[in-house]
């Protein structure tokens, strides 16, 4: 799969969202962060804004659900057009289910996990997603201190996705920029959502293209 760069538009200027978007038309992804005021204290976007960012952009989005009860709601994410869907462990009541239904509406489907929240307890779920997401600062604002206490966990998550030789992508969120995404590359992460670090960038593209680079250098 190689490194994969997925800028976060919750650092990007909201009313110009396809224009944000086409910035940056190198990335990858495109990752977009749900909130829902409940399962973490900020609001950001819903499904019409999804829907009309997906047809306004070719890039695809990665969507990130930090929402109360995503068994219900998140299906209607791959309706508006997301590639890929992402739902808390901590929120799912029923995250196999989930993930399958997701995985038959012809998304990804990927499982989040809250910094103090272990990798090893789900095991046994990784084979039925398609990306591991660790987060690297408490959800729900951008801007925050990257959290080296996540490195170790990055690791054994990379360790039990070889074990089972799994095709599970192991993505990183939160302070990722110059300074940080080597260590997380270092330590087996090969997916990347980056905010601040690139749309503070004098040349947004640029910065994709610089921290791909880092992070595949790291890697190899």
């Amino acid at each position: 799969m190689g490194i994969q760069i997925a800028p976060s538009m919750l650092s990007c200027d909201f009313a110009h969202l396809a224009d944000e978007a086409r910035r940056i038309a190198n990335a990858d992804w495109l990752h977009v962060d749900v909130m829902d005021n409940h399962f973490v204290p900020n609001l950001t976007l819903g499904v019409p804004v999804v829907e009309a960012l997906a047809k306004a952009v070719d890039t695809p989005l990665d969507l990130h659900l930090m929402i109360e009860d995503p068994d219900r709601w998140a299906p209607a994410y791959v309706e508006a057009g997301a590639g890929s869907v992402t739902f808390h462990v901590e929120a799912a009541t029923a995250p196999v289910r989930l993930a399958r239904e997701l995985r038959a509406q012809g998304a990804r489907a990927g499982l989040a996990l809250r910094p103090a929240t272990p990798v090893e307890p789900y095991e046994d779920l990784l084979p039925e997603l398609d990306m591991l997401l660790v987060m690297t600062v408490e959800p729900g604002f951008g801007g925050q201190k990257f959290l080296d206490l996540c490195l170790p966990k990055i690791r054994r998550a990379r360790e039990l996705i070889d074990r089972h030789g799994l095709d599970l992508w192991l993505q990183v969120d939160g302070g990722v920029s110059l300074d940080t995404v080597e260590r997380c590359a270092e330590a087996g992460a090969d997916m990347f959502v980056a905010g601040s670090a690139v749309f503070s960038a004098d040349d947004p593209a640029d910065m994709v293209d610089r921290l791909r680079a880092t992070a595949a250098a790291a890697q190899a």
